[in-house]
Order: structure tokens, then C-alpha cells, then sequence
């Protein structure tokens, strides 16, 4: 019966055809206005297909002006309020048409009039002609002004942007003690020129590309060439160029459409929000997807050890460096394992806690209604509900109610005889192991209550299978063609994995990723000495 139920919501879901628009027809195709596709040599026509195209918007501004004198040319310039900058477009574009004597202007013809306002009049180094008046629309949506004139069948797409944008700051999701503090923001040219201050090589492309049917949003490739995989180039092309949907309003949209495990709890596109980390990426064979309106920059390939690295590792001693990223993968395991790993020992296997602890975990828990897993249950959904009040809320009031309630919770649920003292020291270990691998969060989350569960069930056993089939998952794991382990291998795996060795003595890429340039320097051996003053003469 339930196969049943589930085979028919299946076919209707695969015949589910979406409701008509109120403008479509019988067969299902949107009738819309289609305005004429190129330039008319009417200036009046132009304006009345432009403002169709706007749908006569109150932020669409339309100026019209005259040049070279009473019996000159009539023009227009068409832009969006707000989204340009209007001492620009006064002082670079309209007053160098008014002022300028044009003679003989009515003579010249169109290649030879855009010609001259390009080369000898406009005031604005970026200008392109444009034919089309879809061209000139997507131009006007970026920030552009687009200037029209009476007898000219083309438009100028003149570069005025100056809408309002967030200063460059310290990002607040990845902070570091040693490093630079600098993130991206939500302009996508401000995020490219980050990324050009980081690596100033003529080698470095940058693609762009337009998502979105409705939202038009522009989003930019950026890679090494020369070092990036072209076949995880082309992946990365493939997948971004079929896409087909209507809206990109931040990178997590292309994230769930490219990435090779929507089903999977571990990420296999990395993001951050740092321009050095994404420069470090990229020096190291991976292609970044920058997007507009969204300070997250997304990289691929992505391996498994990316989340326990962070970019102040490389900034440290590496021996400081190593301990540190040791604690990471420690805590990983704490965060999965501990309350499964309780569960299992207090209700499966009695024998292997010590007589001393299993005394005191017995009186602890001495008058609790609920079993093991229960308690366990309850406080991972109640340190899951204070996490996530403690994220949404305001910096002030989110921290206030992270601390005051769990302090407040814990002691009350113990006075209650509701859960025992020692599931609470369990699950506050599991908490503050999860803070310092924030990148696991999602994953860590969903592992944790599954295996609770097999904990549960099983004991040892459900945890042995269930850390298997992790394993096997991981292992099965792709990301654009390259193994999801791939940065275990040795040698190059190794020395930057779970430990860190000297910058000095990197000398190759991840073989995974990187491809054709894969050196990154000469082996180089630091003084082991005290400096001398004989060296300087050397």
C-alpha cells in the first residue's frame, strides 16, 4: 500500500505540468510584448521600446537634450536611479554634449558620430557601442547609462556605475588572529580586484557569465591557467553554462545545482569569504566562482582536510600549526562520536567502564525517567535549539541567551532529576568540540543524531558500522572528477594534510588539482645557525 502511494505521487510529480501565467496561451507559451530586437534610426521609437522594456518604472529615468545648437540633434540618456552615479554622468556625459560646438553635425554618419563622442567628447574611459536593444536593457540593469541620438542607429553603453556598496571589512564568519583582514564584499568587481591584489600574474583569468532569467545575475570564473585542470575547468563551464533557472541571489543557488552529492551531509564545494584563501586555492590548481551580491566565493574542487585547515595555519610556526589542526580532526571525532560513545558503554557494555565510574554514573543517573538515548536526545536537541537562537539573533542578545540558557537549562534539567549530570558533561564536551570546526557544522549535525541512533540500537556494533559506512561515503566521494581523499595521498597529500610541514619544504601542488605547472619552488633549506657576519659577504 505505502509502495503504492509512493509510485503515484511519483508519476504526478513527473507529469506535473507548472499552472499557465495569466498572459500565456492554450498550448502553455507566454505571450508576451516583444519589442523590435535592434536600434531604430528613431529616436521617438527607441524611447517608446525602452520604456516597454521598463514597463515605465518610476526609477527609470529618461533625459532629454539637444546638441549642437537649436538645429542639432535631439538625444536621450536612459538610465536606473539609484544604480548610477550622478555627478558622472553630469559632469562626464552631459556636459561635454552640451558644451562641445558640434558643427555640421546633421552630415555625419553613424560610425562617424559615435566615433567622435567616443574619441573627442564623452569623458568616461569605458564605452561600447551596441546595436541591440538588449544589449543596451542589461546594460542599463548593471549601472550603465546608455545615451541614444535622433538618426543613429546604435547606443552608447557609457560606464557610470555608483550605486551604494559595503566597504571592504573583516569578514565575520572566519576570524583570524594573524593574517589579513580583509573579505569580500557584495560587488563582484571589487571581489575580482581582491583576488588581482593577491595574485598579480598575467596568467590569471578571470570568465564571465549571466545566471538567472529573471535576476540576470553576473557571475565571474577565476583560475590560473596554466596550473588549473582544464578538465575541471570544462566541468565547471559545463555545469554552470546548462543551467536553467530563474533566480541567483547568492552562491548557495549554483552551489545545490553543480555540486556532485546533493545527498550527501559532507560539502564538495568549498566556500569562504577570504580573499587569501581563495587566492591560495587558486595558486593551487582550483577555479573560484565569484558571484554578485554575495560576499561568499565558492572553489572546486574541494577535498575532505579543507574543512580543518584555516588560513592563519599557514601564517603560524608549523609545528604550532600541526598541533592545532590535530585538535580539529580530535574534535571532529568528539563532536560525531562522544554521545554515541556514552550511550553504547552505559547501556551495551557495562564491563568495560571502570567499577569507580560506573558507580558514580549509576547514582548520577539515579531516579532519571528516561533511558540513556532519550537524555541524549533531549540535550542534543536543546544545545541545537540555543545554537541556532544564538546565531539568528543579535550579536548581543544571541550570546547572552547562548550562555545564560545553557548554564540556566543544564542545571535545572539536573536539579529535576530529568537527565543525569554526566549526558550533560557529554554533550557540552560535543558542543565546544563542534566550535572549532565550523565548516563541519552541517555535517557533524546529521551524524551525530544517526549515530546516537545506531548507538541506540546496537551499542559498539552500530558504531563500528556506522563509522564504516562514513568511511565508505567518504571514500566514494567526488568532487568535478578528483577523489573526495585524494589529499591523503602520499607524498604531496601528506605534507599538508593532518600535519603541516614548512612552507620551505612544499615544493608540488596537490596532484589531484593542480596540473602542467606543478612546482611551487625550489627546495630551500632555512640557516640552522646563528647568522654570522661572513654570510653577508657571500
Amino acid at each position: 500500500m505505502l509502495f503504492s502511494y509512493i509510485v503515484r505521487k511519483l508519476r504526478f510529480l513527473y507529469n506535473y505540468k507548472p499552472p499557465l501565467h495569466p498572459d500565456a496561451s492554450d498550448d502553455g507559451v507566454q505571450q508576451e510584448k516583444v519589442a523590435p530586437s535592434k536600434v531604430s534610426d528613431k529616436l521617438c521609437r527607441n524611447l517608446e521600446n525602452m520604456r516597454s522594456l521598463f514597463c515605465n518604472s518610476n526609477d527609470f529615468k529618461v533625459h532629454s537634450f539637444r546638441i549642437g545648437g537649436a538645429d542639432g540633434v535631439e538625444g536621450a540618456l536612459l538610465y536606473i536611479d539609484g544604480l548610477v552615479d550622478n555627478m558622472l554622468v553630469t559632469q562626464g556625459i552631459l556636459n561635454p554634449l552640451l558644451e562641445k560646438p558640434f558643427a555640421n553635425i546633421k552630415s555625419l554618419k553613424t560610425a562617424e558620430l559615435m566615433q567622435v563622442l567616443q574619441q573627442d567628447t564623452l569623458r568616461i574611459a569605458e564605452i561600447k557601442e551596441a546595436f541591440s536593444l538588449a544589449e543596451l536593457s542589461s546594460g542599463i540593469l548593471l549601472g550603465d547609462t546608455v545615451l541614444l541620438l535622433d538618426g543613429c542607429e546604435a547606443g552608447l553603453i557609457i560606464n557610470s556605475k555608483g550605486y551604494d556598496m559595503r566597504q571592504v571589512s573583516e569578514p565575520e564568519s572566519e576570524v583570524v588572529v594573524r593574517g589579513p583582514r580583509e573579505g569580500f564584499t557584495e560587488n563582484l568587481r571589487t571581489n575580482t580586484a581582491l583576488v588581482r591584489r593577491k595574485i598579480r600574474n598575467g596568467q590569471l583569468r578571470v570568465e564571465q557569465m549571466v545566471l538567472g532569467r529573471k535576476t540576470q545575475t553576473q557571475i565571474c570564473l577565476v583560475y590560473l591557467s596554466g596550473v588549473a585542470n582544464e578538465k575541471v575547468i570544462a566541468k565547471v563551464k559545463g555545469r554552470l553554462v546548462r543551467l536553467d533557472i530563474e533566480s541567483v541571489l547568492e552562491s548557495g543557488y549554483i552551489e545545490e545545482y553543480i555540486e556532485d552529492a546533493p545527498f550527501s551531509p559532507f560539502a564538495t564545494l568549498g566556500y569562504t569569504e577570504k580573499p587569501d584563501v581563495v587566492a591560495a586555492r587558486i595558486l593551487e590548481g582550483r577555479v573560484a566562482i565569484l558571484v554578485d551580491g554575495t560576499p561568499f566565493a565558492l572553489t572546486a574542487p574541494m577535498f575532505f582536510i579543507e574543512s580543518f585547515q584555516s588560513s592563519e595555519d599557514y601564517y603560524l610556526r608549523p609545528l604550532y600549526a600541526s598541533f592545532i589542526r590535530s585538535l580539529r580532526y580530535i574534535a571532529f571525532v568528539l563532536t560525531v562520536f562522544a554521545p554515541a560513545f556514552y550511550i553504547a558503554l552505559t547501556s551495551f557494555h557495562h564491563a568495560l567502564i571502570p567499577l569507580n565510574l560506573l558507580f558514580s554514573i549509576s547514582i548520577a543517573r539515579e531516579g532519571t525517567p528516561f533511558p540513556v538515548f532519550v537524555e541524549a536526545l533531549i540535550m542534543v536537541f536543546a544545545f541545537e535549539v540555543l545554537r541556532e537562537a544564538g546565531v539568528r539573533l543579535p550579536r548581543a542578545v544571541g550570546q547572552a541567551i547562548s550562555i545564560v540558557g545553557a548554564l540556566v537549562m543544564g542545571d535545572a534539567a539536573v536539579s529535576a532529576g530529568l537527565v543525569g549530570a554526566p549526558i550533560v558533561i557529554t554533550i557540552a564536551i560535543t558542543a565546544v568540540a563542534s566550535f572549532l570546526i565550523p565548516g563541519q557544522n552541517d555535517a557533524s549535525s546529521l551524524l551525530r543524531v544517526i549515530m546516537m541512533v545506531l548507538a541506540g540500537f546496537l551499542g559498539f556494533y552500530g558504531l563500528a558500522m556506522g563509522f564504516l559506512g562514513m568511511l565508505i561515503h567518504l571514500a566514494s566521494l567526488e568532487s568535478f572528477g578528483v577523489p573526495y581523499f585524494d589529499s591523503f595521498n602520499y607524498p604531496t597529500g601528506v605534507q599538508d594534510s593532518v600535519m603541516r610541514i614548512p612552507l620551505w619544504a612544499m615544493l608540488r601542488r596537490p596532484k589531484g588539482i593542480a596540473y602542467g605547472d606543478t612546482t611551487k619552488g625550489r627546495f630551500f633549506i632555512p640557516p640552522l645557525r646563528p647568522h654570522t657576519e661572513d654570510e653577508d659577504t657571500e
